[in-house]
């Protein structure tokens, strides 16, 4: 492997591009490539970067060290499971696929190449940062809000693949009991699966998370409170800011560190540090990408019409 290593993009659209940007200015990495099926978008991003632009994949493997999959959803595994046996080590945008069973293969794939895979729910850094993860209790309850406006993107996926998997993931890592019951409603209004749903799921424990998202709200909303034996921990993922009764000391700054300003690049960062030998894992690992993956198709399948 070379010292710098060759970084390439699959996918050449919004994500694409934050990711493409990130390899272009990340000390140690270089945008090499970026595959689309559309030739045209693919040379609009890489070049002005230094990359080359590929409509052939095997062709844009030979060509980097290390790859980030920000293609549609459903793409995801099939992709990053081409990656990792050409020898790469891969990034996949969340979520990690569409089926357990194929990223579960995935991972598999990867342990055996001794090879790093790693998700993009870039939530974790700023729990990280805040220091929540520190907290030496668990919550009783958690109830998160994501809502969007109406958009084109990731239309190919429900909203609870597209939205409330951030708010899962996040859950999981918080508790370390496992999700039993997951019910809720949903509804379709301009996509053909669902784009509102609220779930409640319960852990076996006795930890209860509800999730209420949308990707046709009004207004960009993105919250969470967290109920602990001792308090409450209200978060605002806009504005960066908290409301803590917890007793629980955490970071009140944690908001102007170069991580929580940064997400995407601090997760990129702990991804390429991982490969290198550098850090023993990445912020969010295939194995903990599955476990969110599984409990948003067990939500999924637990939801009713509204």
């Amino acid at each position: 492997m070379s010292e710098t290593l060759r970084g390439g993009v699959i996918g050449a659209g919004v994500f694409g591009t934050y990711h493409a940007r990130q390899y272009a200015r990340l000390p140690g990495v270089a945008l090499a490539a970026v595959l689309d099926p559309h030739p045209e978008r693919a040379a609009a991003l890489a070049m002005p970067l230094g990359g080359r632009a590929f409509t052939d994949l095997d062709a844009f493997l030979d060509a980097v060290d290390v790859v980030t999959v920000a293609s549609p959803a459903p793409w995801h595994t099939e992709q990053a499971l081409a990656a990792v046996k050409a020898g790469k080590s891969v990034y996949v945008e969340k979520p990690i696929g569409i089926d357990v069973a194929q990223a579960e293969a995935l991972a598999a794939e990867a342990a055996r190449r001794n090879l790093v895979v790693a998700c993009g729910h870039q939530e974790r850094v700023l729990f990280q940062v805040m220091g929540l993860f520190d907290i030496p209790a668990q919550p009783l309850r958690l109830e998160a809000v994501r809502h969007g406006t109406p958009s084109e993107r990731s239309l190919d996926v429900s909203v609870v693949l597209d939205l409330m998997i951030h708010d899962l993931d996040l859950a999981l890592a918080l508790s370390k009991a496992a999700p039993v019951t997951a019910e809720g409603e949903g509804a379709i209004l301009h996509s053909e699966s669902w784009d509102v749903a609220r779930s409640e799921v319960t852990f076996d424990d006795g930890f209860t998370a509800i999730f209420d998202v949308s990707r046709a709200a009004e207004a960009r909303r993105r919250t969470m409170k967290l109920v602990y034996p001792t308090g409450e921990l209200e978060i605002d993922f806009l504005t960066r800011e908290f409301r803590n009764t917890t007793g629980f000391p955490l970071n009140p700054d944690f908001a102007e560190t170069p991580a929580a300003k940064d997400t995407l690049g601090a997760s990129i960062e702990a991804f390429l540090a991982a490969v290198r030998g550098e850090a023993p894992r990445p912020v969010v690992t295939a194995d903990e990408a599955i476990r969110a993956l599984d409990l948003a198709l067990a939500v999924e399948q637990g939801l009713s019409p509204a």
